[in-house]
């Protein structure tokens, strides 16, 4: 079968389809690292979508945005920069202590696959401009200074060889470097930023620089893109799909396309009908930020919880990792990925390859939530919220089988009037969330 082929207009462009392999994977990680990691600064205040955008961007929670939450002139960023680093300082002083002196590509892309996760996606250039690739249209970027590295090469290669998918993030619309005017509200996200035909060029091409060079499976692009080059975005889908033939692209190109729809925190709306991603950082920001201890990072059973909601619920996480400055990742972070990787080993039958079941997911009258996927004809069945000891619960309507995936669960079944009866009989904390499946 011949490979289709995606002429440059908005008909041919509309026929892609999510590929297979992006609505099998489930769980992907996200990597916010950049110059922004050397402060590793930004208050710990709330969840994206909790608060009006006039207060957000004043108590800005992510670090990555140091440079904006600097430029506004006041607040608790710009009080800590002014204490710690004096007003003479600039954010950009900060790009020669960008060393990653202990980076190491093939141990972070072990890592990824340990955690269980299938994609991996790199920030390689964030609202700053500070590329962490060798462009050719700007010589600010990791080569040039900082580490003096190819991280985006160095990782890609890591991560394949590791036998996952490689995706990119670019920031489309913001890039401080050509137009730094504060952001203090969401209007200003295309109102003041990057506003010229110089910018639009240039994110055009680097755009198709980093999908010529490196063919991501993912192009996952921030914010917008630039109103002056609209025009060019079907051309710029084509030549990704033909490029790239498993290619996937989020939902920020101005509302006009998407093959899956964007959640963030508690930002963005999704359906089970469509296919969403929902992406967050284990504590509020995605860059590192010191002020986020283990305790302030998302705990483990919710952590867990909101993977299985998320699938249940025709969505994928791409859950963010945020580097120190000099490469390693934090141990909290890393202590997360590797129980939830453990999990999944032990659950994924139920997870990777599924699709919604037609039962959604509901909370019982005891508190238990109850999420369902489904997989070549089995039901399988997720219980988040169970309470040390013995749980009964009722599966209403279901009249089948089930068995656990984690085989250190006891649990009885028995049919009742109202469905299948449930009784886990020795629930502990360590398994986070019972896993069970109508698979004999």
């Amino acid at each position: 079968m011949s490979k289709k082929r995606y002429t440059g207009n908005w008909e041919s462009v509309n026929q892609h389809e999510v590929p297979k392999w992006y609505d099998d994977c489930k769980f992907g990680i996200f990597i916010h690292w950049g110059i922004y990691s050397v402060p590793a600064f930004a208050p710990h205040t709330w969840e994206l979508g909790e608060v009006d955008s006039k207060e957000w961007f004043a108590d800005n929670p992510y670090a990555e945005w140091y440079y904006n939450s600097l430029n506004i002139g006041k607040g608790p960023t710009y009080e800590h920069h002014i204490e710690t680093y004096g007003k003479d300082f600039k954010y950009e002083d900060f790009i020669p202590m960008w060393k990653a002196e202990n980076w190491n590509p093939a141990q972070w892309a072990e890592l990824f696959k340990e955690a269980g996760a299938q994609y991996v996606v790199l920030t390689t250039k964030h609202h700053d401009g500070f590329c962490l690739y060798p462009s050719k249209y700007t010589d600010f970027n990791c080569v040039k200074m900082g580490p003096k590295k190819d991280i985006t090469g160095e990782l890609t290669k890591a991560v394949r060889d590791a036998g996952l998918r490689m995706g990119l993030y670019y920031s489309g619309l913001i890039d401080w470097q050509f137009a730094n005017d504060p952001i203090y509200e969401d209007d200003d996200l295309f109102g003041t930023a990057s506003p010229t035909f110089a910018y639009a060029d240039y994110s055009y091409n680097q755009m198709m620089e980093l999908v010529d060079n490196y063919e991501p499976s993912v192009f996952w692009n921030d914010i917008g893109w630039p109103k002056q080059s609209e025009e060019a975005m079907p051309y710029f889908l084509a030549h990704y799909y033909n490029k790239v033939e498993e290619g996937v692209v989020n939902d920020r190109f101005n509302d006009r396309y998407h093959d899956f729809l964007t959640k963030e925190y508690k930002s963005g709306k999704v359906d089970r009908t469509n296919k969403w991603e929902m992406c967050r950082g284990m504590g509020l920001s995605f860059g590192y930020n010191a002020n986020e201890g283990d305790d302030k990072l998302i705990s483990v059973p919710d952590l867990i919880a909101l993977l299985v909601a998320t699938v249940a619920n025709n969505g994928n996480l791409l859950l963010n990792i945020g580097p120190k400055a000099d490469g390693t990742i934090p141990e909290e972070q890393v202590k997360r990925l590797k129980i939830l990787g453990a999990w999944l080993n032990v659950n994924g039958e139920g997870i990777y390859g599924t699709r919604c079941s037609d039962r959604e997911s509901e909370i019982l009258e005891n508190g238990v939530e109850l999420h369902y996927t489904q997989k070549d004809g089995n039901l399988n069945v997720f219980a988040v919220g169970l309470k040390e000891g013995e749980n009964e619960f009722v599966i209403k309507g279901y009249r089948g089988e089930l068995r656990p995936f984690e085989k250190a669960v006891e649990m009885e079944t028995e049919a009742c009037p109202d469905g299948l009866k449930v009784r886990i009989k020795n629930y502990r904390e360590d398994f986070y969330t019972v896993g069970m499946t109508s698979a004999k």
